[in-house]
């Protein structure tokens, strides 16, 4: 130990006197250690950090899935639900819920808050007690019971400012008034959902959605029992499926069950970008390793004389190495400090502009976890950069080390080996990461351009959740929507205005079942399925969704009238080849409506930018009346948000207790559709310009060193007759064959690495061969700039100075 202090002390001395190689040194160890915590601390929070509940472990995802129709991800019925909940026991807790949002009746107007609707089973499910009060009971699912609500510990606080006495209190949702029987603790989490719900309701099985087998809504989630397995819990959910499917083929034929783990269900489609983004930066640490390293081998250089004569001292070859890894660990623990302080930053910065459906972001942060993660990415830097000049520099002959007119050893010619294989390395894997970032960008290059069907500027969006207290006839509910567009168009610089639901780009989407009215019948569980939107008549035009076909929705398409239906392109081709749609009659699964085909638009990319359109059909809202509808005003100002206020007075004045939420252009929805890619794209390409920097550098020192440790033979070429364009040629050459090796090594391990980006890519291909020739020029150009200036260096070199040059 003393000897370990004794190290650490002489390091710590000949480190400060060298105070530019430190700083530099400590700088770029800090970059590459900083950049690596701060996405560890990423990886930590979402993918590793067990899920906020007890045993997370015992905590499972169940979904249906329709092998006929490819679906792995389907949610359940209530009444699929019960059976399930009734017929099984595997779990402790198996309960259903679904997202929601409600009008908070308060003192000033009613605001809209999100919330989630569960079954009874709910929060023991999660393993969950509220700090006040109760859980749901099976009561408070069944009929006649007065409304209830479980409100969360920041609803309690913020709203209810904290009241004691809260339990029992009647609070008024929707325009229903509810008793508050439960508070969440401080700490509840809920993952699952992209805002925090801030109430819980009880599920409804009286509420018309509840009645339909076929309406699947639902996701589940359960605890399994301890000592059971999913696998267990698996079987003998599908032997119940199986019964269902027997007992109701109209709607559960061909249904089966996935179980998967909570957690792997909620991260599953992160896990490869995020294991990227970690391999991304830990080329980052390799490079900057690469550059200590070279410095290092410079600076041990210098410090032959010295280790020789430690050796003539009686030092052995062991105690020399452990002194100079000794001072390779103080520059990497000294490198890791000042890395917590990046990490910091750089949580900070990704924060900034890391999409809102990244589960569990928030709980990045630096943790013991990340704190062990730091010093053990310190360690492992100081003994990976240090390591080899610490071997180099104690392999010396001893002789020539001491000669002071020495100049050319063999361990010389042993280091020279070793930059360039290090300079090499560096370049190949700045490629690598250069390549990766090219690929991204040209796919979100790509993506952005991807027409969505519709045009999204000077659009205004809003979303309005009519309370079926108070809206509970399709009348009332067509009535307020039609006044709500007739008073919004007359505002001053409304161009036109449209009502639909789901909103597109929203994550939001309707699935229903419909055939041909004059085809064969489909044989159970074999209906096609659609998505479906429910729209006002001026949604088309306020959108810019071409009507190919026939015609748009009009104010006589009305209740008492012929159901109408129009199309989307991708479902007229798909089951009208070669035929005339309009005029068929469709089937739908929506309200069992057998509707006539009126029209055919424009397909629109309803899900994601990256997704083809499938299937779709569009319902007019005076037919299928729904309270929940998002508003589209197109406007004739570039800043549609500018009518926020103005769109707010006039939903106010058809109902003052109707409020408005999620108002964003449309041009913004398009924005956050494409986060994830503009995410990962961006993280990526900062990774890979702070690569080629310190790739440049490295470049850079390299050759000012070597360009130094030639002055004496530059010199005698000179003397010899060599012209300055010989002696350029010389350095450049010699600098751009490594750094060529270095490309092409880089160009084989992207060819590889890359194909496990195919799936982050959107029409680019893993191996696309621009990007690769366009970045392997780069590279190739960057070094030429990195080593021009050493050998512009080398060209003024005076031969008379530099044959006395010792």
């Amino acid at each position: 130990m003393n000897n370990l202090w004794q190290d650490v002390r002489y390091g710590v001395r000949v480190l400060l006197r060298s105070p530019g190689f430190t700083a530099v040194a400590i700088l770029v160890t800090a970059l590459a250690i900083g950049a690596n915590t701060a996405i560890f601390s990423v990886i930590n929070a979402v993918l590793l950090r067990p899920l906020p509940y007890s045993n997370p472990e015992r905590m499972v995802m169940v979904w249906g899935t329709q092998a006929k129709r490819g679906v792995t991800r389907a949610p359940f019925s209530y009444l699929d639900f019960a059976d399930y909940h009734e017929q099984s026991n595997s779990f402790d807790g198996l309960a259903a819920y679904t997202d929601a949002s409600a009008s908070l009746a308060g003192r000033d107007a009613p605001e809209q808050i999100t919330g989630e609707v569960t079954s009874a089973d709910f929060f023991k499910a999660l393993g969950v007690q509220p700090a006040l009060g109760r859980a749901f009971v099976l009561d408070d699912e069944r009929s006649g019971v007065a409304g209830v609500v479980i409100i969360s510990h920041a609803t309690w606080q913020h709203r209810f400012g904290g009241d004691q006495n809260i339990i029992g209190r009647q609070v008024t949702l929707d325009g229903k008034s509810r008793t508050v029987v439960g508070v969440l603790p401080a700490d509840f989490q809920f993952p699952f959902s992209t805002e925090p719900p801030e109430y819980f309701l009880p599920l409804n099985p009286n509420d018309d959605l509840d009645k339909a087998r076929g309406a699947h809504y639902l996701t589940v989630v359960g605890r399994l029992k301890p000592g059971v397995t999913p696998q267990q819990a698996s079987a003998e959910m599908k032997g119940i499926a199986a019964r269902l499917e027997q007992q109701y083929p109209d709607d559960d034929a061909s249904r089966g069950i996935n179980i998967v783990g909570a957690q792997d269900d909620m991260v599953g489609t992160l896990r490869p970008t995020l294991l990227i983004l970690l391999g991304a930066v830990g080329f980052v640490l390799l490079i900057a390793c690469a550059n200590v390293a070279n410095l290092l081998l410079a600076r041990s250089s210098r410090r032959v004389r010295e280790i020789a004569l430690r050796v003539a001292l009686g030092a052995s070859r062991g105690r020399i190495v452990r002194q100079l890894l000794t001072e390779s660990l103080v520059l990497s623990f000294a490198g890791g400090v000042l890395g917590l302080l990046v990490a910091f930053w750089g949580i900070n910065l990704i924060s900034s502009f890391v999409p809102a459906d990244i589960p569990r972001f928030s709980e990045s942060r630096l943790d013991p976890t990340v704190l062990a993660f730091t010093l053990g990415a310190s360690v492992l830097t100081g003994l990976v950069f240090g390591l080899a000049p610490a071997l180099s520099a104690s392999k010396l002959d001893l002789n020539e080390a001491l000669k002071e007119g020495g100049r050319s050893t063999s361990e010389g010619r042993a280091r020279n080996r070793v930059r360039s294989l290090l300079i090499i390395s560096e370049v190949a894997l700045s490629l690598v990461l250069l390549v990766g970032a090219g690929l991204l960008v040209k796919s979100f290059v790509k993506l952005r351009n991807t027409n969505p069907g519709f045009n999204p500027e000077n659009v205004l969006t809003a979303s309005i959740s009519l309370p079926l207290a108070q809206y509970s006839e399709d009348a009332k509910i067509t009535q307020f929507y039609q006044q709500t567009i007739d008073r919004v168009s007359q505002l001053p610089g409304v161009e036109s205005v449209g009502a639909i639901t789901p909103l597109p780009l929203s994550d939001n989407g309707m699935s229903i079942t419909f055939y041909l009215k004059d085809g064969p019948p489909p044989l159970p569980g074999e209906s096609p399925v659609s998505a479906a939107r429910v729209t006002s008549p001026d949604y088309f035009r306020t959108m810019g969704v071409p009507v190919v076909e026939g015609r748009a929705f009009s104010d006589a398409d009305r209740a008492d009238t012929q159901k109408v239906v129009i199309i989307n392109q991708t479902l007229a081709r798909k089951f009208f080849p070669g035929t005339d749609p309009l005029g068929r009659q469709l089937h739908l699964g929506l309200n069992d409506l057998d509707s006539v085909i009126v029209g055919v638009v424009g397909d629109v990319r309803h899900q994601t930018l990256d997704k083809e359109p499938g299937p779709e059909f569009y319902v007019p809202f005076t037919q299928v009346a729904f309270g929940d509808m998002s508003l589209v005003v197109r406007t004739r100002t570039d800043d549609p948000a500018t009518l926020s206020a103005p769109l707010r007075g006039a939903v106010q004045s058809v109902d003052k207790d109707i409020p408005l939420f999620k108002l964003q252009t449309m041009q913004s929805l398009v924005g956050h559709s494409v986060a994830r890619q503009r995410f990962s794209m961006t993280l990526i390409a900062g990774f890979a310009g702070l690569a080629l920097a310190l790739a440049m550098a490295g470049i850079f020192s390299v050759m000012s060193f070597l360009v130094a440790q030639r002055t004496h033979e530059i010199g005698i070429r000179m003397a010899l007759g060599a012209q300055q364009r010989d002696i350029l040629r010389m350095v450049v050459f010699h600098a751009m064959g490594r750094a060529l090796v270095g490309v092409a090594g880089g160009l084989l391990a992207a060819f590889a690495l890359t194909r496990e980006m195919a799936s982050l890519l959107y029409q680019v291909s893993a191996t696309d061969p621009f990007v690769f020739g366009g970045i392997a020029v780069l590279l190739a150009l960057v070094a030429l700039v990195a080593c021009l200036v050493p050998a512009r260096r080398a060209t003024k070199v005076d031969p008379m100075i530099a044959l006395r040059y010792e």
